[in-house]
């Protein structure tokens, strides 16, 4: 796998552990301020996840992406 794509990968799996955080961190608040920081961390979550497919795809289309095996 090309350098650049182990950190696109690595992007990805890193928005999944924030979406978990945010999610896991929601249920648990007992304030607002909490429920705060964890809709800005699972919206900045999405969309840098957005990002981060979109870039993958355009790997793909030009054949650079190559799983790790």
């Amino acid at each position: 796998m090309r350098p650049c794509d182990h950190n696109i990968k690595k992007t990805i799996n890193l928005v999944e552990e924030m979406i978990k955080i945010a999610n896991k961190g929601d249920i648990e608040r007992e304030d607002t301020g909490c429920g705060i920081l964890y809709g800005v961390l699972r919206d900045s979550a999405y969309k840098l996840k957005k990002i981060a497919e979109k870039e993958k795809e355009s790997h793909i289309r030009k054949g650079w992406w190559k799983e790790d095996l």
